[in-house]
C-alpha cells in the first residue's frame, strides 16, 4: 500500500515524481477504445487519438539484447495504426542513454521537460491573486466539454482530433477520486484549466492551459494554486508536474524547484 510523501527530504522522492507521470498515462487503460500493454520491460498506450500526447511509451527498462527488437517491434505497432506517439525517458529508464537508440531507429528529440516539486505547507494563499477567474470543477458534460476544449487550444491539439480527446475524457467521467479537472471562467466563458492526479504519494498536476486570447492575466497561476490547494485539502504534502517553458516562471513563482529532466521522443506514425 503506498502511503503520501511527507517532505521534499524523502529518499525516494524523484521516483514517487516519475511513478505519477506514469500513473497518469496508465489512467487511460480505462478509456474506452484504449489498447495499454504493460510488462517488465515497459508500459505501451493508445488511445487512438492523432496526437502524439495521448499515445506512447513510459516506465522503459530494457535488457540490452532487447532494445533495438522493443523499439522497432513499438515503431511497428504504432505505424500500423497510424498513430503518432512520444516515448518519454527520465530516472527509470534504462539504459540511461536509451535516447541514442530511438534516435538512430528514428525518432525526434523534440523537448526535455523539467519534473518539479514542491511542499504544499509552502503555497501561497489563493487570496493573494486578483483575477477575474470562476474556477470549478468539472462536474457534468457540459463542463467536460468546455473543459476539453481549452484544453485542445491551449496544447494545439488540431481541431480534427477534439471529438476524440473529448469522447476519450467523457468515457473516463468526472466522479473519480483519484482524477479531478478544473476548469476558470472568465465573465462567463471557458478560458483555463488544471487537473489533479492523486497516486497515494504525490499529486500531479496537468493539462494546465489558459486559451491564447485569455493569457497574461494571471489566470494560469490562479487555476494551478486552485488545484494545489484542493491536493492539501486532501492530504497530500507534495505536488509535482512536468513544466513548459511557457509555464515554468509560473511554477518557480509559485515555489516549485526543479529535480530531473523527462525527454520525450516522437515517432510521426
Amino acid at each position: 500500500m503506498t502511503q503520501v510523501i511527507q517532505d521534499l527530504s524523502t529518499p525516494d522522492l524523484v521516483a514517487a515524481l516519475e511513478n505519477n507521470l506514469f500513473a497518469i498515462f496508465t489512467h487511460y487503460a480505462h478509456a474506452k477504445n484504449c489498447e495499454f500493454h504493460s510488462d517488465s520491460n515497459l508500459i505501451r498506450f493508445a488511445t487512438g487519438i492523432g496526437f502524439p500526447l495521448f499515445n506512447g511509451v513510459i516506465r522503459a527498462q530494457l535488457p540490452p539484447e532487447e532494445i533495438d527488437t522493443t523499439i522497432s517491434k513499438t515503431l511497428e505497432y504504432f505505424s500500423t495504426k497510424q498513430l503518432p506517439m512520444f516515448w518519454w525517458t527520465g530516472p527509470a529508464t534504462q539504459p540511461p542513454d536509451l535516447g541514442k537508440y530511438l534516435e538512430a531507429k528514428g525518432f525526434s528529440n523534440v523537448g526535455v521537460l523539467p519534473a518539479m516539486a514542491i511542499d504544499l505547507s509552502t503555497l501561497p494563499s489563493e487570496k493573494s491573486l486578483s483575477t477575474d477567474l470562476a474556477i470549478t470543477t468539472v462536474s457534468d458534460q457540459q463542463s467536460l466539454k468546455y473543459w476539453t476544449e481549452v484544453a485542445a487550444i491551449a496544447f494545439e491539439i488540431p481541431d480534427t482530433q477534439w471529438d476524440a480527446f473529448y469522447n476519450l475524457e467523457l468515457s473516463l467521467g468526472w466522479e473519480s477520486e483519484k482524477f479531478i479537472r478544473f476548469i476558470g471562467y472568465e465573465n462567463g466563458l471557458p478560458v483555463a484549466t488544471s487537473a489533479l492526479y492523486l497516486d497515494g504519494q504525490v499529486a500531479g498536476l496537468y493539462y494546465v492551459g489558459t486559451h491564447p486570447e485569455a493569457r497574461k492575466k494571471g489566470f494560469a497561476k490562479a487555476i494551478v494554486l486552485a488545484a494545489l490547494h484542493k491536493a492539501r485539502s486532501l492530504g497530500y504534502r507534495v505536488a509535482t508536474l512536468q513544466a513548459s517553458q511557457m509555464g515554468i516562471n509560473i511554477y518557480q513563482q509559485i515555489g516549485f524547484q526543479e529535480y530531473f529532466p523527462v525527454t520525450m521522443y516522437l515517432a510521426a506514425g
